[in-house]
């Protein structure tokens, strides 16, 4: 049996090309469409299909509203098809909150124009929500970490994190943990323009960190993240004592700008013993080689273990490779990290 897939928009363009991409997979059995939540809600309670399609913007009930109720009576992995404005990212990282798998950026107010861009990840992101059990998350809110990092060395260090798909909800569990005196850190989340601004703005109001998107030479101090633009990568600089980032264009690197492997390999060269490098949740292989580059450079690797990771792929690569030294659950990494800065 292959899969059942539903999708959800109110424009008959949008399904059109969607239900187009996704029937030439053999791994797909069938596809069904609805152009409101209330028909889809009928659609489900008769169909039960394995991921549902879902746009943001439609008439009668938005996205997120149905999402949230479909969160509470019947968990379904759902990939969110999102514009790439701002409101469009605002409205993606609620429903990543909300529960949703992932998300497809629709390149082109007429779909038919972004077609070829979307094809693969479409395909890719439908077939690995689908090996996903869901369940509604609960709200973050703001509270005081009773995690405490003491160190003896006046030697800067540097934590490198690299997720992808899950990371936005695994890095608001993470970071939210961390005391205000966290050495600094870097994030190279898969992500398009617009969304990490607004992504970093929203940790901002729930860490103790200050979290901030990176721009070309902030630099990383005590207390601060640094996530990656959208569309850009991240490197780590040093001169002197001091550690600074270069944000850049480029070709992209493992299928991705901003790249795990290029923030890895940097903070190898530019930090080495004195840095700790994680891998999140994601899918494909971006950051395994880099995080065994950082290893081998001297530095400390941190994986999240498959039963926390909403896909298991990035952090399995990395530890087949031989990249990951410790590998914990999603609740335990924030004291690994900290245990692990005390020891260096």
């Amino acid at each position: 049996m292959g899969l059942h897939v539903l999708i959800v928009d109110d424009s008959a363009t949008a399904r059109a090309v969607l239900t187009s991409i996704l029937k030439n997979d053999p791994e797909i059995s069938s596809i069904d469409t609805a152009p409101d939540a209330y028909v889809a809600r009928d659609k489900i309670v008769a169909q039960k299909p394995d991921v549902i399609c879902l746009d943001v913007e439609m008439p009668r009930m938005d996205g997120i509203s149905f999402l949230k109720k479909l969160m509470q009576y019947m968990p379904i992995p759902v990939v969110m098809v999102s514009s790439l404005t701002t409101k469009g990212a605002s409205t993606t990282l609620d429903a990543l909150d909300a529960g949703a798998i992932d998300f497809i950026p629709k390149m082109h107010s007429n779909l038919y124009e972004g077609r070829s861009a979307i094809e693969d990840e479409l395909l890719e992101k439908v077939k690995a929500a689908a090996k996903v059990k869901v369940k509604a998350r609960e709200p973050f809110k703001k509270v005081k970490s009773d995690l405490k990092y003491e160190t003896l060395t006046t030697t800067q260090k540097i934590v490198a994190i690299g997720s992808s798909t899950g990371g936005t909800d695994a890095l608001k569990t993470l970071l939210t943990k961390l005391p205000a005196n966290t050495p600094g850190i870097l994030i190279a989340q898969h992500m398009p323009p617009s969304f990490t601004l607004q992504f970093a703005n929203r940790l901002n109001e729930l860490c103790e960190m200050e979290v901030k998107e990176a721009e070309n030479g902030d630099v990383v101090g005590v207390g601060k993240v640094l996530i990656a633009p959208g569309d850009k990568h991240m490197v780590l600089r040093r001169s002197g004592a001091r550690y600074y980032v270069e944000i850049g264009g480029g070709q992209k690197v493992s299928g991705h700008r901003p790249s795990v492997d290029v923030l890895f390999n940097s903070v190898a060269k530019a930090a080495g013993e004195n840095a700790i490098g994680v891998i999140l949740t994601g899918m494909g292989r971006d950051g395994a080689q880099g995080l065994l580059n950082l290893k081998e450079s001297g530095g400390k690797t941190i994986g999240q273990d498959e039963a926390s990771s909403i896909v298991y792929g990035m952090p399995k690569v990395a530890y087949e490779l031989g990249g990951v030294e410790t590998q914990v659950p999603l609740d335990k990494i924030s004291e690994t990290i900290l245990k692990t800065l005390s020891s260096m």
